[in-house]
């Protein structure tokens, strides 16, 4: 097949390329360029989807199947629509478990959809409200030919959010470790190649639909402790924090600065309990969450164990946990 790849330089939009490459297929990337190359085999168009006439290069070309993963623009996602969807076979766009409404059920109400507007602050709703103006776009312009993935937590080498990394690279050290005491907390991930690997299975096979795309929803607890089992050396202990304790200290939630990463708080604990049941049954696999840590651990060992993170806590900031639990 002849594949549109609109990304192929950064995480999820290069295991895509990689993987339709090492499957034997045609494939062109429409991207900047700026984060970095696309795998060998594939080709690099340069293009800024910012600029009017982004897909001008490609006039005239035909593929077999396109898969967009526009992060944060419906007006990117239509223009592509409209340069390619009356042609394509098969349209991919990659969007996100955010577009759902409340996230302290599993209730399926979406958002209300919004247009772009660079003016406006990006929260968490708001990306979720772009990601339904988008997927609504899609299926208005290719209904019927359509494939849409609302990805959950993304994990695995190449990963720039440094999330689910912390934990891997964290436990490799060994120590007191801390997490957060909360026993109603799912873990639900989706490793990034085994993502790529399906997205490139339905555009082959024609899959069509909606679904929720990301791994079976297991307890935290046991997600962290399989990720310990993989990574930490013998003599690690893993400390459990109430979490009152944690929101005394300031410390945040899923992401940022002083933050435990992927600990979510209660309005949004169904975030890791999405029914994924749709998905294995038309043809998502998934590897041992082992694997995912450990070739997480050689990204993070590659990059830095001791560096400066997007996520996590530092050193210092575990220990004034420790010692107010102490």
């Amino acid at each position: 097949m002849k594949i549109l790849v609109l990304g192929g330089t950064v995480f999820l939009s290069k295991a895509i390329t990689a993987e339709s490459v090492r499957r034997g297929h045609d494939v062109v990337c429409g991207a900047r360029g700026a984060s970095g190359e696309v795998p060998d085999g594939a080709r690099l168009i340069p293009m800024d989807r910012n600029k009017p006439g982004a897909f001008d290069q490609l006039a005239g070309e035909q593929f077999d199947a396109v898969i967009d993963v526009s992060k944060y623009s419906v007006n990117w996602v239509r223009d592509a629509l409209e340069a390619f969807g009356h042609s394509t076979p098969h349209w991919t766009f990659v969007s996100s478990i955010s577009v759902y409404a409340d996230h302290s059920t599993l209730n399926n109400e979406l958002l209300p959809p919004l247009e772009d507007d660079p003016a406006e602050e990006f929260t968490s709703e708001r990306y979720g409200s772009v990601k339904v103006a988008s997927e609504n776009a899609v299926r208005e312009a290719v209904r019927g030919r359509e494939f849409i993935v609302r990805a959950g937590l993304i994990t695995g080498p190449d990963d720039p959010s440094d999330r689910f990394g912390y934990w891997p690279a964290r436990l490799s050290q060994g120590g007191r470790v801390v997490v957060p005491n909360s026993p109603d907390l799912g873990f639900q991930h989706i490793d990034a190649r085994d993502l790529a690997q399906w997205i490139v299975f339905a555009a082959e096979e024609r899959v069509t639909g909606t679904y929720d795309a990301t791994g079976p929803a297991i307890p935290f607890q046991l997600g962290i402790g399989e990720i310990a089992g993989a990574t930490a050396p013998p003599g690690t202990q893993l400390v459990s924090v109430p979490e009152s304790v944690l929101e005394k200290l300031g410390i945040n939630p899923w992401s940022g600065p002083r933050s435990i990463p992927l600990w979510l708080p209660r309005e949004w604990s169904k975030m890791t309990g999405r029914d994924v049941s749709p998905a294995l049954a038309n043809g998502l696999r998934t590897r041992p969450l082992a694997e995912t840590a450990l070739d997480s651990l050689e990204y993070e060992r590659g990059l830095g164990l001791d560096r400066p993170r997007k996520a996590g806590l530092t050193q210092q900031e575990e220990e004034e946990i420790l010692t107010a639990v102490s």
